[in-house]
């Protein structure tokens, strides 16, 4: 072999000639189109499960005898062991591989879903649900990890982010749809069961990308940071929620509340004097980007599930649409996010993310202040079209700016940790959420069950998200740094941002 010849070595890497320079990259790197293949199938699945079983709510309520209140923790469970293992997730999948973590979650969110679907009782629902939530907790974040280490930079990063915002959003609009017509024309466990065959074939795919980096090595995960942050959120929304039944100042809701207290007062603690691996480093929140991306992004998530929960209760309680129609009627909302997502790629590289945060706060809000205007005797086109095309514009376009923002800056290493910090607040933000606005709504609606005190109840709900945007825009002028667009270098072409095979 001549000095200028480059030594092969059997290391599960692939040569590559970057301007007559031969070297090694990860098959990662090498091979992103797999990887973002695979990213965008598990985003789909872990986003059409927060709101397939949105339309089929009041089915499923008669069929396994749930309360009003408690209906609402169809919800909560999966969003809370979601939101709250979330961390513990990220913080795994860099200290034990993200592709073998990726794999396991995906694994665990098809057998649960499986068993979900034959649901008897309530409390087995509710526990299935729960269980989905700690598989999603370990393959979203790996997922999202993967993705962050295989497009770091430039307009590659732009758009791949612009691909997994419209696959997100696309799962989550899509879910009512999909949800509408399994309800009435397969019944309601078929939300449950339409997840079994998609995780597999997430797993088919998720076989073929590459591990990505080396795993990080360190203390063993801190586990009971996990259960104090997962039982604080859980006693906070469970107070929250049943001040309809106790009031704020009864003896049970205080209780309840100072638990919730206790409970993350020791998460804050024990993260702080652990001598395992914390979950989180809590000198992450020192990062501008990383501290108002959250704090945006659970005020973001607060309203965008609690729109979902209001409108598709009012399209079928209030005007009386069956569960097929009320997913069709979705459907605006859906291509409206993902036209404001391919509108973020666009300007994303002339704009900083900081702006179409702004912007698509602003559109959101806008939005949201519209639906609150929803009558007992209104109609799709008066009361749903207008409202669902602006909000979801705007959300769209926020959607991939401030998972580009969350990571911006972030080490390598701990990118896990913020991929799982980032969707954490979303989760937290939407139990959180649905637990203060379903309670108003619930409030105000009082104990009847006609068209006009239910209608009053969804406005309001509504009508309350806008507070919340507004305060999220807030965050986003005030809080995040001021960025400039990309640079000319990091507008260059795909194939400027790879090297060259050989």
């Amino acid at each position: 072999m001549t000095a200028d010849q480059p030594e092969y070595h059997d290391v599960g890497m692939q040569m590559i000639r970057d301007k007559g320079e031969s070297r090694y990259v990860s098959p990662e790197i090498s091979r992103p189109g797999i990887t973002l293949a695979a990213v965008s199938v598990v985003q789909f699945l872990v986003s059409l499960d927060l709101s397939i079983v949105n339309v089929g709510l009041p089915r499923i309520a008669a069929g396994l005898g749930f309360s009003a209140v408690g209906l609402t923790w169809v919800i909560h469970a999966y969003a809370l062991t979601f939101g709250g293992l979330l961390l513990l997730g990220g913080k795994v999948a860099d200290s034990y591989g993200r592709k073998r973590v990726l794999l396991f979650g995906l694994g665990l969110f098809g057998l649960s879903s499986l068993v979900g679907g034959f649901a008897q009782e309530p409390g087995h629902l509710v526990a299935a649900r729960a269980v989905q939530g700690i598989g999603a907790a370990a393959l979203a974040p790996a997922a999202l990890a993967l993705l962050t280490a295989t497009f770091p930079t430039g307009r590659a990063r732009v758009r791949a982010f612009g691909v997994w915002s419209a696959v997100n959003a696309a799962g989550a609009a899509l879910g009512v749809l999909i949800g509408g017509l399994l309800t009435e024309y397969a019944g309601w466990r078929w939300v449950m069961f339409v997840n079994v065959p998609m995780a597999a074939a997430a797993v088919a795919l998720a076989w073929r990308i590459a591990p990505g980096p080396p795993p990080r090595r360190g203390g063993r995960p801190d586990v009971l940071g996990a259960v104090l942050a997962t039982a604080g959120m859980t006693a906070l929304v469970f107070g929250v929620v049943r001040t309809d039944q106790h009031s704020w100042t009864s003896p049970i809701t205080v209780t309840t509340l100072a638990v919730a207290a206790a409970s993350l007062a020791a998460f804050i603690h024990v993260e702080r004097t652990t001598t395992r691996e914390p979950l989180i480093r809590l000198g992450l929140f020192a990062n501008r980007s990383v501290a108002g991306a959250n704090a945006y992004n659970l005020l973001v998530g607060a309203v965008l599930a609690s729109a979902f929960y209001f409108l598709s209760l009012y399209l079928q309680r209030v005007l009386g649409t069956g569960p097929a129609l009320t997913g069709v009627m979705f459907l605006p909302l859906a291509l409206g996010v993902i036209v404001g997502s391919v509108l973020a790629v666009k300007l994303g590289y002339r704009l900083a993310p900081r702006t179409l945060m702004v912007t698509g706060g602003l559109l959101t809000a806008a939005g949201c202040a519209w639906f609150g205007l929803i009558s007992p005797d209104g109609a799709f086109l008066t009361d749903v079209l207008g409202p669902s095309i602006v909000a979801s514009v705007g959300f769209g376009l926020c959607l991939g700016p401030v998972v580009s923002t969350a990571t911006a800056g972030v080490a390598p290493h701990e990118t896990g940790t913020a991929s799982g910090l980032l969707n954490s607040s979303r989760q937290i933000g939407a139990s959180l959420g649905l637990a203060a606005l379903g309670t108003a709504a619930h409030i105000r609606t009082g104990q009847s069950a006609t068209p006009d005190a239910l209608n009053a109840g969804y406005a309001l709900g509504l009508a309350l998200g806008t507070a919340l945007l507004a305060a999220a825009v807030l965050i986003a002028l005030t809080v995040l740094p001021r960025t400039g667009p990309p640079s000319p270098a990091e507008r260059t072409d795909d194939r400027d941002s790879l090297p060259a095979r050989d």
